[in-house]
């Protein structure tokens, strides 16, 4: 087994390199959902304020959302499939987006 991993995997390049790939690379999106989120939950907090206090009306951020979504939608998710194509879905990259989520 150990053999496997040391060798070398089409072209030269080492095992070892091929499986780090999707380690760090999940390691840089969880660190980025993690920012993401936080982002995102501190914008729907001070949304909330606001429109508690009267500034806004909830109606017209959820009109603006929505045309957010039908523009920008169909982008988000080819860009989400290619990335998927090209990065293998392993447990590397999973356990990589765990790390960088909770780093």
């Amino acid at each position: 087994m150990f053999h496997l991993i040391g060798g070398s995997f089409g072209g030269g390049i080492p095992s070892l390199v091929v499986m780090a790939i999707p380690l760090i690379v999940g390691i840089v999106i969880g660190f980025l959902l993690r920012k993401a989120l936080m982002s995102g939950i501190i914008l729907i907090v001070v949304a909330l304020v606001v429109s508690y206090f009267g500034f806004i009306s909830l109606a017209s951020i959820e009109s603006g959302v929505q045309n957010l979504v039908t523009t920008y939608g169909p982008v988000a998710s080819t860009y989400v499939a290619v990335f998927l194509g090209i990065i293998p879905l392993s447990i590397g990259l999973v356990i990589g987006i765990i790390i960088g989520f909770i780093v």
